[in-house]
């Protein structure tokens, strides 16, 4: 199947020439000039890839890679003039796979989106052929028999909160915002005042947390949502 990359640079010269080399691969590319441009082509069209300028105006790249890390998963490669290493290390704690430093070898960029994308496709097939069971650290989830483990213990879930456990664990790692659990756990609209979602995690890390004050599986980004 053919990738579908998303190239973000409000530098023509980049953009045109990454397409060259990636069209050359048997890739399909797609061009963007701003994060603010390219958030809303997320909202429309799914990528395989993105490749994320740091340095543009109106939004960086830092702050775009958070926002997508919100909700999607896919590889992300920053590409920036900056090279020194905390720079780098602000790249990747974001949420980037990988960081290049322009000027860049193209030859170099290409290898790296071949390796991020046989890393991805390797996830989701692994993650697709063992959807029953899955593990996070103690945490042991049988998404079959609705059965939850933690620490090697039984933990008996309300078929709300499994919902909302089962929910976070397949999407490890992105932020799940109070409306989204709403809507897709209890199937109908949202309402700002709804406390439902809050009270349900309380119950959820009462039960799996050693501390619930100092939750381990089940995160609060604050202003934003959950995540495991």
């Amino acid at each position: 199947m053919q990738s579908k990359v998303l190239i973000v640079d409000d530098d023509k010269d980049i953009r045109n020439l990454l397409s060259v080399y990636l069209e050359n691969e048997g890739m399909q590319t797609i061009q963007s000039e701003n994060a603010i441009e390219a958030l809303e082509l997320l909202e429309k069209k799914d990528f395989d890839l993105i490749i994320l300028d740091v340095m543009m105006p109106m939004m960086d790249g830092i702050q775009a890679c958070m926002k997508i890390r919100q909700e999607r998963n896919m590889p992300i490669i920053m590409l920036s003039a900056k090279s020194e290493d905390m720079d780098k290390i602000q790249g990747l704690a974001s949420g980037a796979d990988d960081y290049l430093s322009k000027p860049f070898n193209p030859l170099e960029l290409i290898a790296r989106v071949k390796s991020q994308l046989r890393r991805y496709r390797k996830y989701n097939q692994d993650t697709d052929s063992n959807r029953e069971l899955i593990e996070i650290g103690d945490l042991k989830i049988n998404t079959e028999t609705r059965q939850v483990w933690v620490r090697e213990k039984d933990v008996r879930l309300t078929p709300k909160e499994f919902a909302i456990l089962e929910l976070l664990a397949r999407n490890k790692g992105i932020v799940m915002s109070i409306e989204k659990i709403y809507e897709a756990v209890w199937q109908e609209d949202f309402y700002k005042s709804d406390s439902t979602v809050m009270v349900h995690i309380t119950k959820i890390r009462d039960k799996l947390e050693e501390d619930p004050k100092r939750p381990i599986y089940v995160k609060t980004v604050w202003g934003v949502g959950y995540k495991i």
